[in-house]
């Protein structure tokens, strides 16, 4: 069953722990990138991973092997439960990002983190991925970036909701997609590109689908992440 993210694309403490408290109780993982982390540390992963979240840590890891498998290592003594890895930096990058996670976490006695790549941004459009040098289309790209992944022993990777069957048939139907760009019907489109309704990515294969501002700046965050569970696991809109 697919499951659900919420970007938490905060830098103030008390807008974070209010979301935070907004989200309790609710079936969801949170996600924790470069505005959070940057803010907050990596303190921010084990203190909510403390409460019983599970979380993503969105650092997208992209250097020489040998750095990446020392970033790894130190992100997994944080308690997160997925972090990704830009899969350009290669099927060596990778394969450190997913060993020295996994050996660190086992000297700890903890459970792995699984490890995604970053395919293409779901911000870039078919003009944009042509102009940082990929050839074809954004799904093209993006498939031959998902094989990449796959060959580093990966778990699975970062992709459009629109790229998740063609990763699926290529790679496996086990290899996990992560998609973010999903906007409930009607929302604003605000960045995002290569988009998809919370239904539409479950129908399209997704594994986890990634929300942020539809949640983060709704009225009543924790009511607009319930309307999207329901969503995703087709139940009617709840009467209040």
């Amino acid at each position: 069953m697919a499951e659900l993210i919420i970007a938490l694309d905060v830098s103030e403490e008390k807008r974070l722990n209010n979301l935070v408290a907004a989200l309790e109780g609710q079936s969801v993982w949170l996600k924790f990138g470069l505005e959070a982390l940057s803010a907050f540390g990596y303190g921010v992963i084990e203190r909510q991973a403390a409460k019983g979240f599970k979380v993503f840590a969105d650092v997208k890891f992209h250097d020489i092997p040998n750095t990446v498998g020392a970033a790894a290592r130190v992100l997994a003594r944080t308690g997160a439960a997925l972090f990704n890895v830009h899969a350009a930096g290669g099927a060596a990058m990778c394969g450190q990002a997913r060993e020295q996670s996994e050996r660190e976490a086992a000297a700890l006695g903890r459970p792995r983190p699984l490890v995604v790549g970053v395919t293409i941004l779901t911000s870039l459009g078919p003009e944009e991925v042509r102009s940082v040098g990929y050839q074809g289309t954004p799904g093209e790209a993006a498939l031959r970036l998902a094989q990449v992944a796959r060959q580093g022993n990966l778990d699975g990777v970062v992709c459009s909701v629109h790229e998740a069957a063609a990763v699926k048939a290529a790679c496996g139907r086990d290899f996990l997609t992560v998609c973010p760009g999903i906007r409930p019907a009607g929302a604003d489109l605000q960045d995002q590109k290569r988009i998809a309704t919370p239904g539409g990515a479950v129908e399209a294969g997704a594994d986890f689908l990634v929300v942020g501002r539809p949640v983060t700046g709704a009225p009543d965050p924790a009511a607009a992440c319930a309307a999207i569970l329901d969503q995703m696991h087709g139940r009617g809109p709840r009467r209040s």
